[in-house]
């Protein structure tokens, strides 16, 4: 074999010594898709998985556009997670569809992923968070609280959890005067003991930015899913919590959120949504639309296979631009101003 001669990817010359080739650049890496022939991808849906089944294997159209897009929102999704990491949801408004994002959201998550996700209320006003997803009630975060010393596996904490599907859910106090005691401490000593269990740690942080617990989600989340309306005071209250957030020292925070308009009534056409799109796409680093949904809007149990198909694909991306955030490097750090 003459010096320069190409093998593979390897540029073969006489070794000094025994004058035999040797590559002149690293080998090729043995892997499954360098080694293993790759099977085109089958379909599965349409006339494309139709053709192919009658076919016998036979004939493969290969997938379709609205597949491939799919697959690769599953992919973005399901990016690894080092540790735990904390998501909050957050909105100066009521009614808008913050606690039912988080709820779809969560499920989207751990329905994709291989990992650990759990979703806490933290609402210090008896948070619908648990009724909308288990209807499980009877055992709360502060009786997760009053345990803490005993909680020494997955197993001690799945005992003050419920589940929905693959998501584990932490309810909050039904007793409103309780709950108003939730404070930023408790917060953080149940949140410092779900990451040494989950990987995905969603937190529904109730109305409005000024109560205790509040203070605790802020202090030590790593990304944020502010939730607006399609509305003139629903837009615009998403716009005055990033203001208040950037405001008391959440610069980062906010430049890494993810900013959704949630329809919890069908749209009139009104409002002028492109200007609602570029607002928040300028201050966050991702926006998305959740359309009407006749399901999500009766307030009862969610199920996501009841949940109309541009309102599941709206969750999917929402679930897929939340994920992306797992690749940022980790937030600097500073006490917020009071």
């Amino acid at each position: 074999m003459c010096k320069g001669q190409s093998q593979g990817s390897a540029t073969w010359t006489p070794d000094q010594q025994s004058g035999q080739p040797q590559p002149a650049g690293p080998p090729p890496s043995l892997t499954s898709q360098s080694l293993l022939r790759q099977a085109a991808e089958t379909p599965t849906r349409g006339w494309r998985r139709f053709l192919h089944k009658a076919s016998g294997g036979t004939v493969n159209p290969g997938l379709s556009q609205a597949e491939i897009e799919h697959r690769a929102l599953v992919q973005r999704v399901t990016t690894p997670v080092r540790g735990s990491n904390r998501i909050a949801v957050v909105s100066l408004k009521g009614g808008i569809g913050k606690t039912t994002t988080t709820c779809c959201l969560g499920l989207t998550l751990a329905h994709h992923r291989g990992d650990r996700v759990v979703a806490v209320d933290a609402n210090p006003d008896a948070g619908t968070l648990a009724e909308r997803l288990t209807n499980v009630t009877d055992v709360t975060v502060r009786d997760l609280l009053a345990a803490t010393d005993r909680i020494r596996s997955f197993t001690d904490v799945s005992a003050f959890t419920s589940l929905a599907g693959r998501l584990q859910v932490l309810a909050s106090d039904q007793d409103p005067a309780l709950s108003e005691a939730f404070s930023e401490e408790e917060y953080t000593t149940v949140a410092d003991i779900l990451a040494r269990y989950f990987n995905i740690i969603l937190t529904d942080s109730g109305t409005g930015l000024l109560h205790s617990a509040m203070s605790g989600t802020l202090a030590i989340a790593d990304s944020l899913v502010v939730v607006g309306a399609p509305s003139v005071d629903g837009a615009s209250r998403a716009s005055k919590t990033l203001d208040w957030l950037i405001a008391h020292g959440h610069e980062e925070l906010v430049s890494r959120s993810v900013a959704v308009i949630s329809s919890v009534r069908p749209n009139t056409g009104d409002v002028d949504m492109g200007m609602v799109r570029a607002h928040f796409a300028a201050r966050c680093r991702a926006v998305v639309e959740i359309p009407y949904d006749t399901h999500l809007v009766t307030g009862g149990l969610i199920d996501l296979d009841r949940v109309g198909a541009p309102a599941r694909q709206a969750y999917l991306e929402l679930a897929a631009h939340v994920a992306d955030g797992f690749a940022l490097p980790p937030l600097t750090r500073r006490p917020a101003t009071a």
